[in-house]
């Protein structure tokens, strides 16, 4: 095996950006090598094992290790472990704060997909990952675009404008969707992504999780921080400087490009795999101001992300149960705003958590809510 073959663990490896990842890393063997595979319990995992011969693999699917030829591994042993240079981080919500927070405990370079470890613990990763010489490499869309028109800039931004396609209900006024479907919500417009992610993204509290994931990683006030609606997603964000010029990164809507602009940086690598789009056959980008009001957990999540600390763990927490329990039919749309209130209102800010802390009352608020639909 060649000396400057990057050992790569790929979190989340059966879902959207985890599939995505592994699509664009078999078209070069030569660069990068899979040692580590995880999932949660997706049978499709035997195929990825067939395919990139991982040393590696944790998961909750039976698998035949003999015939496969892996070592069964935690998650955590996967991030601690020193032949792994490079971690994506494609888990999911509030469970994917601890293995990205023990990747850069150990210096590991993350590909970092998930909103929620920074939101929940956001500050705690950064310093731990300065510490330790981790880079932090977003491949999401929207702060990788940030990133993007932030790279090889000597000026700090001004303002970053993320976009937003609105969602699934766009053209709907929050009252009018009480009796709406999961499937109907399901539906986005633009893009093809992970349950969860697409019922945030019709809440807009995906774009809420980004504004205060770029306060974070970019170091920017939250008053610098615009949202705007962009129906085409062919603007992915923009960033405006102190003369007044804006850049903007455009791209496809998929998270191909994103992904390969982190695994490949500084460079930029051409891949026959990914679209183009023709500059000549964008037509009508459209701008909307973001109205107060039409998203109303967009706005609670802002107003306590402002207060900060413990009140994210549960802004996560509440969330996820929140979307968890309407996609299974044992609440309204509507409902998820309310629960998440509550739950933020209810919240006395806990003085000076740690990183164990922060996770501990995300996943507590989480079961509490759970529990209290269970029946």
């Amino acid at each position: 095996m060649a000396k400057d073959l990057i050992n790569i663990a790929i979190l989340g490896s059966t879902g959207s950006i985890g599939t995505q990842a592994l699509e664009i890393i078999k078209f070069f063997p030569e660069k990068f090598n899979v040692l580590a595979l995880a999932n949660n319990s997706n049978p499709e995992i035997i195929e990825q094992i067939e395919l990139f011969k991982p040393k590696y693999v944790s998961t909750k699917s039976k698998i035949n290790t003999d015939s496969l030829s892996v070592n069964i591994a935690t998650i955590d042993e996967i991030c601690s472990n020193k032949e792994i240079d490079l971690i994506v981080a494609g888990i999911s919500g509030i469970e994917s704060a601890s293995s990205i927070f023990t990747s850069v405990q150990h210096g590991k370079d993350i590909l970092l997909a998930s909103k929620e470890a920074i939101v929940i613990a956001g500050e705690i990763i950064i310093n731990e990952s300065k510490k330790s010489g981790s880079k932090i490499l977003p491949i999401d869309s929207e702060p990788s675009a940030i990133w993007q028109c932030i790279n090889g800039e000597v000026s700090s931004p001004k303002k970053i404008i993320i976009t937003a396609s609105g969602g699934a209900f766009r053209d709907s006024g929050w009252l009018d969707l009480s009796s709406v479907t999961p499937q109907q919500a399901l539906n986005h417009p633009t893009w093809k992504m992970g349950n969860k992610i697409t019922i945030d993204s019709a809440t807009l509290m995906n774009k809420a999780f980004e504004v205060i994931e770029s306060k974070i990683l970019f170091d920017m006030d939250y008053k610098n921080i615009d949202v705007s609606i962009h129906k085409q997603s062919i603007v992915h964000s923009m960033v405006q400087f102190d003369d007044g010029v804006i850049k903007a990164q455009l791209g496809d809507t998929n998270m191909g490009n994103p992904i390969q602009y982190a695994l490949f940086y500084p460079e930029r690598i051409k891949n026959s795999n990914l679209g183009d789009i023709d500059g000549a056959d964008l037509g009508n980008l459209t701008f909307e101001k973001l109205h107060p009001g039409k998203y109303p957990c967009f706005d609670t999540a802002l107003h306590y992300a402002k207060k900060g600390g413990s009140y994210l763990s549960i802004l996560c927490g509440a969330d996820e149960a929140a979307v968890q329990l309407f996609l299974e039919g044992k609440i309204k749309y509507t409902d998820i705003y309310i629960i998440i209130y509550e739950a933020l209102k209810e919240h006395k800010k806990m003085a000076n958590p740690n990183f164990h802390d922060l996770i501990g009352l995300a996943r507590e608020t989480y079961s509490k809510i759970i529990s209290k639909y269970k029946n």
